[in-house]
């Protein structure tokens, strides 16, 4: 729990607040948020702000990353990969980073390791672009080849796991899939050009629980795990197919064909329902019903699908029963029924979105549509397209933003900011 107290500081641009630790109650641990879905049930940050306006701090960040910043009580994580000093042959230092979320001074500073990528990365993707996540136990920084790192909230090395191997991404676009936390696992996806498998680790000491193997080739999504009652589901995008498996034992219940190439969306679920998606050279997007078993293809388990307008790097939205979702890498943007897949609008084009890596959140009734830009334009959590503001820092943003209390955390391309 956080210290019932006041605390009072100067703001970056001049002006004075206070800031009481005891009405921080909500927290963002993993980069989509408490059910995997994008949304906040309790955030109610603001909807407008500029370089001169509701920036309660922000801080520098050096060398490159699209990791999503993660927000536990009173401490706020990202991950960064920097080059080693005096490197001239590429070497990198690996770092988590933690901030005081009250002033934005810098807590702790980790280095988990130096190395020398063994493969590029698109131009425009780093070499620390997976998210970290936390229980408020720990946190975890996941730097794909580089290894798996578990720390204590103040910083403290618990355990480490480099023994994954390296990944091969296609066309050496780089790594990034994140972790994702459930109960006492960690499940950690390794899909890529060699043998591709999803890991359960114990949380506690990194011990593999189970291995799968899966026959895909390089895929960037995260993990969602969805209770189902008494029993839970990982559920996990691929270009084969996407599929379900058991939580306790990593047992394969469905999978279902469809997916285009090289898969990065991540999938959310309404109920007994998940919804899965790709868009890079084609569309699809399938709700797949979790109850079902074996190939779904063709069965009454595929309650309904779509073949465009479907969402490629940003994952999709899933609030108060609707799909919100990017075409491909650009600005348009629909939103779907997601129990009929019946639209409310389609590809319409929102004022300051053209190029879309970061996915969608909501909160507070309102939705915050992310471009790289660093434009983020806010619309109504509706069934009628409303734009309320856009908003932009100017410089990029390829992070998805952490809204958190009254409050919205982004990490871009040189900075994280307190919008307050």
């Amino acid at each position: 729990m956080l210290k019932r107290s006041l605390t009072c500081l100067v703001l970056s641009l001049g002006s004075f607040a206070c800031f009481d630790a005891s009405l921080l109650a909500d927290n963002w641990g993993h980069w989509r948020g408490e059910s995997g879905s994008g949304i906040s049930s309790t955030a109610t940050p603001p909807t407008e702000w500029s370089p001169t306006k509701n920036i309660r701090w922000q801080v520098s960040i050096h060398g490159r990353g699209s990791g999503s910043p993660v927000v536990w009580e009173d401490r706020v994580f990202v991950v960064t990969a920097v080059a080693a000093d005096n490197s001239e042959n590429g070497k990198l230092k690996f770092k988590t980073l933690c901030f005081d979320r009250s002033s934005g001074k810098l807590l702790w500073e980790k280095t988990a390791i130096e190395a020398v990528p063994h493969q590029g990365t698109h131009s425009t993707n780093g070499f620390a672009s997976a998210s970290p996540c936390t229980d408020g136990s720990h946190v975890y920084s996941h730097f794909g080849s580089r290894g798996l790192y578990c720390y204590t909230m103040d910083g403290e090395l618990v355990w480490q796991r480099n023994d994954f191997g390296q990944m091969n991404t296609r066309n050496s676009f780089g790594e990034g899939s994140s972790p994702t936390l459930v109960d006492d696992l960690i499940i950690v996806p390794w899909d890529h050009e060699g043998p591709s498998f999803l890991y359960a680790l114990n949380k506690t000491t990194g011990e593999t629980v189970w291995k799968v193997a899966r026959d895909e080739p390089t895929c960037w999504a995260t993990p969602l795990v969805v209770d189902l009652g008494d029993s839970k589901q990982v559920i996990m995008n691929g270009q084969n197919y996407a599929r379900g498996y058991d939580l306790k034992t990593g047992k394969e219940l469905w999978r279902c064909a469809g997916q285009t190439e090289r898969p990065a969306a991540s999938a959310v679920a309404l109920g007994d329902t998940a919804f899965v998606t790709s868009g890079f050279r084609g569309a699809y997007l399938g709700a797949f019903r979790l109850t079902g078993r074996g190939n779904l293809q063709g069965t009454q388990n595929v309650a309904w699908s779509l073949d465009r307008d479907t969402p490629d790097i940003a994952s999709p939205l899933l609030s108060n029963g609707r799909l919100y979702f990017y075409k491909g890498k650009s600005g348009l943007l629909t939103c779907v029924d997601a129990k009929s897949g019946k639209p409310f609008y389609s590809a319409a084009r929102v004022p300051g979105l053209n190029s879309i890596y970061a996915s969608p959140i909501a909160a507070g009734g309102y939705v915050y549509l992310t471009d790289r830009s660093g434009a983020i334009t806010v619309i109504k959590d509706s069934e009628k397209l409303e734009v309320v503001s856009t908003n932009k820092l100017n410089e990029g943003i390829d992070a998805t933003p952490a809204p958190v209390d009254k409050q919205l955390f982004i990490r871009s391309e040189s900075a994280l900011y307190c919008i307050e």
